[in-house]
């Protein structure tokens, strides 16, 4: 009695992604999002810190395009791009650690199916902000803010700067106050990274999933992933801006005491001193900051993460030829 094998074709599995995937393509998605939005960062950084309002010669306030065009009138286009050197450092491990400890999240949450639900996926999220929040955000964001505060002219050589660049910069803040002062306000920039990844990854994913079954496609166009990232991005400043504005207080002051005690001296000080309103300083330019920022951020990611992995499977098939010789993974 022969035994009759039906020939089917094996249905081929997609291969985890692994942290290289991660690295790269998260790191070049950060790297150009920190380029590109930079200047408004500065912008929303600069309202932040001003008490009373940033004016104008004649006293009348003014909005993030006004601020904008007095840090360049006054400190040349390249004041807009203070800090940038802290962003750019932390930007790659940064990237790297939010969507490789996201995809490492949510593979513990999943069920034995391996599916994920929208609860999972929300404190995926959640733990992956605080995880970019302690290892690599927060003392990069002091040094970040600590140039972005300076108002000097960067085309007069005789304005000579407290902080000249990033590194410096870290240098001087643990020789004058400590290691510790790298990571002021660590727990507000932990609850800040937390809700906006929390929020960023469900609504992008949720989106994305409903995207793609409306449409019956397995991936979706660059500019889909351009529009869900940039509405997902504009969720989280909407819904922390308090928490920011604080945090930004904290890590540009040198004052010493416990992380409470500098929580409740900011908050009273906002509260007496400009009313309740400030709290929400700079939440225009953080939005036009934020969400475009996301909006790159996930399609050039999903865009190197998918050649990386048509790099990978033609790799793997043999496909890829060099100088008219075909490389293999053997």
């Amino acid at each position: 009695m022969s035994t009759v094998k039906s020939e089917q074709t094996p249905t081929k599995q997609p291969k985890p992604k692994t942290l290289v995937v991660h690295l790269l393509a998260g790191g070049t998605a950060g790297l150009i999002e920190a380029c590109s939005c930079h200047p408004l960062d500065t912008i929303k950084v600069r309202m932040q810190l001003s008490k009373s309002g940033v004016r104008n010669a004649t006293g009348k306030k003014l909005g993030f395009v006004g601020v904008g065009a007095k840090i360049v009138r006054n400190e040349s286009f390249f004041a807009l791009y203070k800090g940038l050197g802290a962003v750019v450092a932390g930007i790659v491990p940064k990237m790297a650690i939010r969507f490789s400890s996201f995809e490492y999240y949510k593979s513990l949450l999943a069920d034995a199916n391996g599916k994920v639900s929208t609860s999972s996926t929300f404190f995926a999220g959640l733990s992956a902000g605080v995880t970019e929040a302690v290892l690599v955000v927060t003392p990069m964001d002091v040094i970040k803010i600590r140039l972005q505060a300076q108002k000097h002219s960067m085309t007069d050589p005789m304005d000579v700067p407290k902080y000249r660049n990033a590194a410096h910069c870290a240098y001087e803040i643990v020789k004058a106050e400590g290691v510790g002062a790298l990571y002021k306000g660590v727990a507000l920039t932990a609850l800040r990274q937390s809700t906006n990844q929390a929020v960023n990854f469900t609504v992008y994913q949720e989106m994305k999933k409903y995207a793609t079954k409306v449409q019956q496609v397995d991936e979706l166009p660059s500019y889909q992933h351009l529009i869900l990232g940039g509405v997902s991005g504009a969720m989280g400043p909407m819904s922390n801006a308090p928490i920011d504005t604080i945090k930004t207080r904290i890590q540009k002051s040198n004052a010493t005491g416990s992380g409470w005690q500098r929580f409740q001296v900011v908050t009273s000080e906002i509260i007496q001193k400009e009313g309740y309103t400030a709290f929400y300083k700079g939440l225009t330019p953080r939005l036009m900051r934020v969400a475009p920022g996301q909006a790159v951020t996930f399609m050039v990611y999903e865009k190197v993460r998918g050649w990386i992995d048509l790099f990978n499977d033609k790799w793997d098939e043999g496909e890829i030829v060099v100088a008219g010789v075909k490389l293999a993974n053997k």
